[in-house]
């Protein structure tokens, strides 16, 4: 598995505390702040997985 799928998951969980965090103090800020890291880190792991299936593909056409 690619780091950046890893990475991609924390962002995400970091992402969703800090807009919740927003929610509860009332800072919206602090929520959009949170919405941007949790998108940042669904782009981090779709590019993670990306690289995982190519490295699959270049493995499977480099096979006999």
């Amino acid at each position: 598995m690619d780091k950046n799928i890893v990475r991609g998951k924390v962002k995400q969980v970091q992402g969703r505390a800090e807009n919740i965090a927003g929610a509860i103090t009332n800072n919206v800020g602090r929520q959009i702040e949170g919405k941007v890291r949790e998108a940042a880190g669904k782009v981090q792991e779709e590019f993670g997985r990306a690289k995982d299936q190519t490295r699959r593909d270049v493995r499977k056409a480099n096979q006999p």
